[in-house]
């Protein structure tokens, strides 16, 4: 698999010299490599449409560019199906002691929101929606035609998405990362960037909201904190509870994405494991929710 990877990133006409390609570490819907060219240095994304995901990579170039132009991610040098060739940003990803920092929350906080403020502006093409209940019922479908074997907690998991649903109304729409993972965030020791644009498209702000802090594991003074700097005001009981309603949606849309990948992802990553750990923390923020 790698020497096809390397044959498919030497064959790009983009290239002013010989090139090096060393493989990078991490991500789990794609194949990424950083490539030395005549002195410069590039991120290529080997990754083709995963339906079964809703990922598109024509939305994924569009939400990259718009993210580009919106002064947060880096530039797109290059695309062609299956393949993204972006600027490589010398910098370090996060971790979740990382962005839990308090100084640093504070600016992942306002990246987010100019996420949510800017880059719509700047998107071009059909529109991107991200709807997590629609893809929690997709994923329901997916998983019981798959005979999975978490399908007897499928009829539970569509209940609990309905009534989350109710309770998270009304909704605003702003254009989201929806995959907030503390290694999203690279910090180059100037300013933070946000990568990888995956799931990006129209949301409520308050899915990324809760997929910040459920991803990368929250106190509750710590959400209040991100809640207050994000809103720039003091959080009212109903807007605590639509939040904390989209943190629960983002929690059990996780498990059910790493349930989904563990009978259809070919990559080389412990999905059980990850869905075990993802299944206890959207379980008991149910718990916490219902208790309210």
């Amino acid at each position: 698999m790698i020497a096809t990877a390397e044959d498919k990133i030497q064959s790009l006409g983009i290239w002013h010299g010989p090139i090096d390609i060393a493989p990078l570490v991490g991500g789990i819907t794609n194949r990424n490599y950083l490539v030395s060219d005549s002195g410069r240095r590039f991120v290529v994304r080997l990754g083709s449409d995963i339906p079964i995901h809703h990922i598109s990579r024509v939305h994924e170039v569009a939400a990259s560019r718009a993210a580009h132009a919106a002064g947060l991610s880096p530039a797109v040098i290059h695309h062609e199906p299956g393949i993204l060739v972006l600027d490589y940003i010398d910098a370090k990803p996060l971790s979740a002691d990382g962005v839990r920092d308090p100084a640093m929350l504070a600016r992942v906080v306002r990246l987010v929101r100019s996420c949510h403020r800017d880059v719509a502006g700047h998107f071009r093409g059909p529109p991107a929606i991200f709807w997590v209940f629609h893809v929690v019922r997709d994923y329901a479908a997916a998983l019981d035609a798959g005979g999975s074997r978490h399908k007897p907690l499928l009829p539970s998991f569509l209940d609990i998405a309905q009534r989350l649903e109710q309770a998270a109304g009304p909704f605003d729409i702003a254009f989201g990362h929806n995959d907030l993972l503390a290694a999203n965030f690279l910090d180059d020791g100037k300013r933070l960037w946000l990568i990888d644009w995956d799931y990006a498209g129209f949301n409520t702000p308050l899915f990324d909201l809760g997929g910040l802090a459920s991803n990368n594991e929250f106190s509750e003074a710590q959400e209040s904190v991100m809640l207050e700097t994000y809103f720039e005001a003091p959080i009212n009981d109903d807007l605590r509870r639509r939040y904390q309603a989209m943190k629960c949606a983002s929690l059990l849309r996780e498990t059910m994405w790493s349930m989904v990948s563990e009978i259809h992802s070919d990559i080389d990553f412990d999905y059980s494991s990850y869905t075990n750990e993802n299944l206890r923390r959207f379980e008991s923020a149910w718990q916490s929710f219902r208790n309210s």
